[in-house]
Formats: C-alpha cells, sequence, structure tokens
C-alpha cells in the first residue's frame, strides 16, 4: 500500500499499522470517515469506561502515542498528510472527550456531539496546529485539543444539568 491514496480493504488487512490508523476499516467509509471513524470508537469506549480513572488516563497516553507512530507511518506510505481515512486521531480525540464523563449512552452521545463539533469546526487554535504541525504529532494534536476541549464541554453540560 505505497503511495496510494485510496486504500482497500485488502490492503488494510495486509497492514496492521494502516488498519488500526484508518479505524479497523471506518476510515474507509466514503462520506463523512471522521464521524463514521468516531461511531466506531464508541464500542471500545463503551468497554474502556469501566477502567479506574488512573488506568484509563494511561490508555489516553499509550493510544496517544502508538497513534502518533501509525498516523505518521500511514501517511507516509500512503504519500498523503492527514489521508481523510485516517481516523486513529479522531478515536483518540473521542476517547479523551469521555475521560471521566458521566456514566450512560446519553454522555456517550453529549461527548460525540461535543467532539464532532470541534473536529469539524476546528475552532483556534485546533485549526492553527492542524495547519502548522506536521507527521505524525499534526495528525494526532489537533484532535488531542478537540478532545480536551469536548471535554470541558461535557462537565460543563453535565454539571448546568445537575445544577
Amino acid at each position: 500500500m505505497t503511495a496510494k491514496a485510496n486504500p482497500s480493504w485488502r490492503g488494510l488487512l495486509a497492514n496492521p499499522v494502516h488498519a488500526l490508523a484508518f479505524g479497523f476499516g471506518s476510515g474507509l467509509s466514503p462520506k463523512a470517515p471522521g464521524t463514521v471513524g468516531t461511531l466506531a470508537a464508541v464500542p471500545l469506549y463503551v468497554v474502556m469506561s469501566s477502567l479506574p480513572l488512573l488506568a484509563y488516563s494511561l490508555m489516553l497516553l499509550v493510544t496517544f502515542v502508538v497513534g502518533v507512530y501509525l498516523c505518521d507511518k500511514t501517511s507516509k506510505d500512503l504519500g498523503v498528510h492527514d489521508h481523510p481515512g485516517i481516523v486513529w486521531d479522531e478515536f483518540v480525540g473521542y476517547w479523551i472527550t469521555m475521560l471521566a464523563a458521566p456514566a450512560g449512552w446519553l454522555w456517550i452521545f453529549v461527548g460525540f456531539v461535543w467532539f464532532r463539533i470541534f473536529d469539524v469546526l476546528k475552532p483556534w487554535p485546533i485549526n492553527w496546529l492542524d495547519k502548522k504541525v506536521e507527521g505524525g504529532f499534526g495528525i494526532m494534536i489537533d484532535d488531542v485539543l478537540a478532545g480536551l476541549m469536548a471535554l470541558v464541554c461535557v462537565h460543563v453540560t453535565h454539571w448546568l444539568m445537575v445544577s
């Protein structure tokens, strides 16, 4: 899968790094791959949500570091910086959004909406990072910041609802 902007299922299956970067194939969606990738992150979040806070936080750190490698390698192999199908960054961004989130499907949905708002609109400084930072770190960092902004919004939304 070298210098190929549109990978296939077969190509992803042949390379586990690309399969992870493309969110287990969710990034192959012809429409809204970032949204589909974020949806694919939800079931994994449901499994991980029962982790203690420290373990969940360590999981975020590991998936971020691994993501820098996955996204860098895949973008180089494809010859396209931040190919729209690379959605591992959406996985990690959503998981950051859900750090210490209230339990329940309502909050899973609220987190999804807040994360997609920040990921799609890319307010400053997300848009600046998206344009200025290269490589796998650049692919990951704008979604990390979108996740942090969405995390704050999830907790503020919860606080407003219970106040």
